[in-house]
């Protein structure tokens, strides 16, 4: 691994601990303005529908530009989110009005995150050899989780009363913040700017690509195009399938412990970040021990999904703290164990088909609409009252489901045509992508 990889983790990490604590921040300030329960996933929601909207431009815009440049100008749209959420308090609105001013903040942090994916990945892949993704995902992945568990942590603590009435008094805090909102946010802004210095150091690898198109209507376009492209892929379905699954039910399975915490183990908000952070922790562990499966082994690891799918389903049986961190932790390592090595072949499947900003940008489109689909039906059970137990019932059956039925896609893809776990690991860029291209515009 070179010196850029490891700023390219850097500048991640602490993007991803500020991003974790400023969702938690903004859960806070909902919770202080008497906001109902179904609006922090909502608020998730519109992050997620940043990702949606903006999919068929920001792979263009990461392969247009040496992708730390980009990473620092996204990263520059997410502080601007974060300021402006800082100021929902000096206008003088009402709580209806604030609570509007948060969802669209994080919205805007929403469309920085967008389009600062496809570069982060992106040049993950320009970095590193293909036998070498998996360790680099590995890496990426684990540090990823780990710093969502920081940020959980951070904001967790940031947003506990008697930490936030100490932070307010100091010198450097006391005349710009008083609540404990926006203390939170304020520290957050700082860790921003650092990250920011960090995209700034990441060296150019000089990999250019050819000139990307500007024409709205046909980005779109050629987008469905990528879209099917990787789909119709027998490699790429199935790998997309899952971390699809994976990541709308991660997004979701954050605000179920934060309900379940407080229902069913009487936790405040602030402790039930720490049970984020467990399940984030496992995660972790799951993540560095996948990074000793080989790339032309990734499907193997698919039961792990089903796996945790059923052990989400001991949730409603567990009080005790000590079994409760335990399923945390077992719930969390068994996704970052099945999750990481899918996630790096299809990276690699996506940059041989298409190119590294196009195919991340694909990924975050299917990947953002399951989690605006997921967020949706939960925040609609919580709606109509539905106990938190029997939600979670529902949604460990669904993963283990889907999970079996996708180990069964992928078993008659490679009983219809053996040669597919020869393609993997092979070289290539843009192939399926360079057959479809017109004459008059080569990708």
């Amino acid at each position: 691994m070179n010196k850029g990889f490891y700023l390219v983790m850097a500048a991640q990490a602490l993007s991803s601990i500020a991003d974790n604590a400023l969702l938690i921040a903004a859960i806070a300030i909902i919770a202080d303005l008497n906001g109902p329960s179904w609006m922090s996933p909502m608020m998730k929601w519109w992050f997620a529908l940043a990702y949606v909207v903006l999919a068929a431009f920001v792979g263009a815009f990461a392969d247009s530009y040496p992708k730390g440049k980009v990473m620092f100008v996204t990263n520059a749209v997410k502080l601007m989110g974060c300021v402006l959420m800082f100021s929902h308090q000096y206008f003088g609105m009402s709580d209806t009005q604030q609570l509007v001013l948060i969802f669209a903040s994080y919205t805007l942090v929403g469309v920085g995150a967008a389009a600062y994916s496809p570069a982060k990945y992106g040049i993950v892949t320009e970095m590193l050899k293909p036998e070498e993704l998996v360790k680099g995902n590995s890496w990426i992945e684990g540090l990823t989780v780990f710093s969502i568990i920081i940020g959980t942590f951070l904001g967790g603590i940031l947003v506990r009363p008697e930490v936030s009435e100490i932070l307010a008094q100091q010198p450097f805090i006391a005349p710009f913040a008083q609540t404990r909102g926006e203390v939170a946010i304020l520290l957050i802004i700082f860790i921003y700017l650092i990250a920011a210095l960090c995209n700034l150091r990441i060296p150019n690898t000089n990999i250019h690509y050819p000139p990307q198109q500007k024409n709205p209507i046909k980005l779109l376009k050629e987008f469905k195009l990528y879209v099917i492209i990787l789909w119709q892929d027998k490699i790429g379905q199935i790998s997309l399938a899952v971390t699809t699954l994976f990541w709308g039910a991660g997004a979701t399975l954050q605000f179920i412990v934060i309900e379940w915490s407080a229902k069913q183990l009487g936790y405040e908000l602030s402790d039930a970040t720490n049970l984020m952070g467990v399940a984030a922790l496992g995660t972790v562990f799951g993540a560095v021990l996948a990074g000793k499966v080989p790339l032309k082994k990734a499907l193997m690891v698919l039961p792990m999904g089903v796996f945790m799918g059923l052990v989400v389903l001991l949730m409603p049986v567990v009080y005790a703290k000590w079994a409760v961190y335990l399923l945390l932790l077992s719930i969390g390592g068994l996704s970052g164990f099945f999750v990481v090595p899918m996630n790096a072949l299809l990276q690699h499947r996506g940059h041989v088909l298409l190119s590294a900003g196009h195919s991340i940008a694909v990924q975050n489109f299917n990947e953002q609409l399951n989690i605006l689909l997921l967020l949706a039906v939960y925040s609609l059970l919580l709606w109509l009252g539905l106990p938190i137990n029997i939600i979670i019932i529902i949604f460990g059956v669904l993963v283990a489901s889907l999970m079996i039925v996708f180990i069964m896609w992928k078993n008659a893809n490679l009983r219809a045509q053996p040669e597919l776990l020869q393609e993997i690991g092979q070289e290539g860029h843009g192939q399926a992508l360079q057959e479809c291209a017109s004459p008059t515009r080569q990708h």
